[in-house]
Formats: structure tokens, sequence, C-alpha cells
């Protein structure tokens, strides 16, 4: 593709939807910084507790699949109060509830918090991914929404230059007050980013009674509610993409959170090593959402960069389990299998969103993308842990992870390609 021809639509950039997109790329930023000190204090928190990997697995299990639950319910809310409002509510309390993780006296208060603090911050992803979609110019929606996805591998890399001297120096515990760092940041989202024009003008029409399409039907006249993607209309994309999205997080959550603890265990690595390796190794992955991002935008199609993507990431999932010795090879293996197994989210995410139509987009990116994402994260980890007390680390990651990877390719395959330039309400019709 020529991208000289529409030079003209760069200027589309400038000014707030430029601002808007770097409001919520930061905010995503730090909400994954947060929720990845979980992650990173894993093998302390399983010492002082004296906790198996199994119960690690149940850990994580438990609250992602009742954060999963929590996050389609806001996502349905975002689409009937805003998504403004919501972004500094999901800000501010994930900030509290992460922060509190310091001072949890036990297992089950530490499980709540760790629920509670990732469904608010979880809530972050499908409402800055919302907030993109909807005021990016559409040449360029798929690669700004792609670089969004930058905050998950940005907010480890963040984390992992915080929590690895606190680590080694204080223990786990102060490392969660990192968590307060994030709380101010409320203040700018209040005064520099505002309500989404597409969502102002649907609920315009709500409440005018005005219907978005020749039928006028009720579904299209009352508030979002989940069973709204399963109208006729959208029932395929919404299990579709629910499966597709469900395979990979499965696989992402089996391998991201156990990584430094399989460093540390399986590897030799200390904590702190192990801790600023994985941040290093998430740092070169960012790239890989960026290219993905442009490589769905102008060279291919979302979905086939999708599908290459998890299907290379596969590839070099099993070269790092299998054929990595060094310190430095598996920087660099893990770097490149970050860009690519990791780095599929950032054209999946826009994939996913120019799905649904306005009206239920929120309440669509938290069913077929956040719910399936936490029911991925619940289900992955579980398996995992018991498969690595039985057949070891290495086994267990292949059959729980690689596995599960390869397929969510095939899925996201059965889909149409969209092409790019495309807008929203008439990819959605």
């Amino acid at each position: 593709m020529n991208l000289r021809s529409s030079s003209h639509s760069w200027s589309a950039l400038r000014g707030y939807p430029l601002r808007a997109f770097l409001i919520c790329l930061i905010g995503l930023s730090f909400a994954n910084m947060d929720q990845a000190l979980f992650g990173y204090a894993v093998p302390a928190i399983r010492q002082e507790f004296g906790l198996s990997i199994q119960t690690v697995g149940w850990i994580f299990s438990i609250s992602f699949g009742v954060a999963g639950l929590l996050i389609a319910w806001f996502g349905v809310l975002t689409d009937r109060v805003g998504r403004k409002v919501m972004m500094q509510l999901s800000n501010l309390i994930s900030s509290i509830f992460v922060t509190l993780h310091a001072i949890a006296p036990n297992v089950v208060i530490l499980t709540v918090l760790r629920t509670l603090g990732f469904a608010a911050g979880g809530l972050q992803t499908p409402v800055a991914g919302t907030i993109v979609v909807e005021e990016a110019p559409a040449r360029f929606r798929g690669l700004l929404s792609g670089i969004l996805q930058t905050g998950y591998p940005i907010g480890w890399f963040l984390a992992s230059l915080m929590a690895a001297p606190i680590l080694k120096r204080y223990g786990w515990r102060p490392m969660f007050l990192i968590g307060l760092v994030s709380i101010p940041y409320m203040l700018v989202v209040w005064k520099y980013l505002r309500e989404t024009e597409r969502f102002l003008r649907q609920r315009s029409e709500l409440a005018e009674g005005l219907g978005c399409g020749s039928s006028g039907s009720h579904a299209r006249r009352e508030p979002a509610k989940i069973r709204h993607l399963f109208a006729p209309d959208l029932i395929r994309r919404t299990i579709v993409l629910f499966l597709g999205e469900f395979l990979h997080v499965a696989a992402y959550g089996g391998s991201a959170f156990f990584f430094p603890t399989y460093l540390v265990e399986e590897r030799g690595f200390s904590l702190e090593m192990a801790t600023r390796l994985v941040g290093a190794a998430y740092g070169i992955g960012a790239v890989g959402y960026v290219i993905s991002s442009f490589v769905g935008e102008f060279l291919l199609t979302r979905r086939n960069t999708i599908v290459i993507w998890s299907w290379a990431g596969t590839l070099l999932f099993l070269l790092l389990v299998w054929g990595t010795s060094s310190m430095a090879s598996i920087i660099v293996v893990f770097g490149l299998t970050t860009m690519f197994f990791y780095g599929t989210t950032a054209a999946k995410f826009t994939f996913l969103a120019e799905h649904f139509p306005t009206r239920v987009r929120a309440t669509g990116v938290a069913f077929s993308g956040s719910l399936a994402v936490n029911l991925g994260l619940a289900l992955g980890p579980l398996v995992v842990s018991y498969a690595i007390g039985t057949y070891g680390w290495n086994w267990a990651f292949t059959t729980v992870v690689a596995i599960p990877l390869f397929l969510s390719g095939l899925v996201f395959l059965t889909l149409k390609p969209i092409p790019s330039g495309v807008e929203v309400e008439e990819i959605a019709t």
C-alpha cells in the first residue's frame, strides 16, 4: 500500500485524537504496571506463606475468573454511563486494592485483594481501547489501537525497574506501594480526556427513542445488555471472537505469570535476576506490538496478521522452552516470543472492537474480549500448575501453552478479513 497517497490523513491525528491516545496509553501502562507486581512477587509470596505451585494456580484462577465476570458487567456499565468516568474509577479503585496487597495478613485476603484489584485494573483495557477506536481516524484506527496494547509490556517493564531493587532490599510487601504512583493520574484523565462523540451521539439517540437501523428493533432502542450480543446479526462474531481470545489468553496465562517462578526454580536464576530478565524481554517485545499494528493496518489484514503472529509465537515459544540455556539466548528468544505471542494482541484488539456497533462496543469488548481474557487467565495458570507437578515445566508449557496458542490462530482464520480505513459504522452493519 502506498502510504504517501494517504499522507493527508496524518494531519487528522493531530490535536485531540493523538492526545486521547496518549492519555489512554499511559493509563493502560499504569494499570498493567500495577498488575505485573503480583507476578514478580509470586516466588517470595510462595516462600512466606508456604504455598504449593498448585495453590498459586488456584489464586490466579479464582481472581481472574471472578474478575472476568465483574469486568463484563463493567463493560455494560461503560456503554451506559460513559467511557471517561469508568476509566477514572478503574484507575483509582485498582490502585487502592493493589497497594493494600502490602498489608495482606493471609492468603485469603491476598486473593480477595488480587481479585478486586485486577477487576478494576482490567477494565482499563476495554475502556481505553474503546476510546481509541472511537476517536482515531478510520485510516489509522488499527495502528493507534494496536500500539495502545504496548501498555501491557510497558507496564511489566516499568514494574520490573521499580520492583527488582525493592524486592532485593525490602521484600515483596513494600513493592506493592508502587500502586500509589498511578493514583494522581486520575486528575490528568479528568482534565484532559473528554467523552467520545460517538458515545454522546448514541446516548442522545437512545434518549430520544431513535433506532439506528431500518428495523428499529427494541434491542437498538434500549440500554446495552449482554444479551444483545447474541442477536442474530452479532451472535456468530461474538462466539468466534470469544473462543479465539479465550484460547490465546489461556496460553498466555499459562506462561506469563509463571515465568519469574520458572526462571528461579527451573533455570536457577535469582529472584532479582529473573525479574530483570522478564522485564527486559517485555521491553524488547513491545516492538512486536508496534510491528503487528503496522502490518495489520498497512500491509496485511488484521485477521491474517493475528494468524501469522500466533503461529510464529507458537514456534518461538517452543524454541524458548526447549532450545535455550544461556541468559543471552533466553533474553533474545523470550523477546522475540513476546513480539509475536503477546504482540498478537495489538492486531487482535482492534479486530475485535471493530466488529461491534457503538451501542454495544464496550459491552462486546468486555464480553468477547475481557471476559474471555479473564476466563483464559483463570484456566491457563491452574491447568499449568497441575501439569507442572505431573510432567514438569517444559512439557506443561508445551501442552497447555503451545497447543492452545496454535488453535487460536485457526479460530480467527474462520472470520472474514476486514479492510483497513473503513469506518466502524460500516463494519458493524
